[in-house]
């Protein structure tokens, strides 16, 4: 898990079904489900052992209002080919042609819960 200062971080995603959510980031992140959905929670982990933020996924009846105020951004030097993928698992894009600012080109998506992420190809690098 991702360590802070006083013990670990974990992003939390409301959902309305855990296990089509589950489904969806799993095959997004190349994560793997931390036991299985029990009542309203469902932990999604790093498929390998190595560091990474665990997100969590709670069940909520609340319907979705408006834009997230937190989102994931998914960063990638391919941004076509990373939004293609990631909408063949599932998600719907929002953005017609790619938000451009400071060198760097994005996004936005929605996962099947309307939860706006971003991909992002971030700018060239210079030597």
């Amino acid at each position: 898990m991702q360590p802070y200062a006083r013990g670990e971080l974990a992003v939390v995603l409301d959902v309305a079904d855990l296990e089509r959510a589950a489904d969806f980031w799993t095959v997004v992140l190349g994560y793997r489900r931390k036991g299985w959905a029990s009542g309203r929670y469902l932990s999604l982990v790093p498929d390998s052992d190595g560091p990474g933020v665990e997100l969590l996924l709670q069940k909520t009846e609340d319907a979705k209002h408006g834009k997230n105020r937190l989102h994931l951004d998914l960063r990638t030097a391919d941004l076509d080919a990373e939004v293609a993928r990631v909408v063949a698992c599932g998600a719907s894009v929002l953005t017609s042609e790619p938000v451009v600012e400071h060198g760097w080109r994005w996004h936005v998506l929605v996962d099947p819960d309307g939860n706006e992420f971003c991909v992002l190809r971030p700018p060239p690098t210079t030597g």
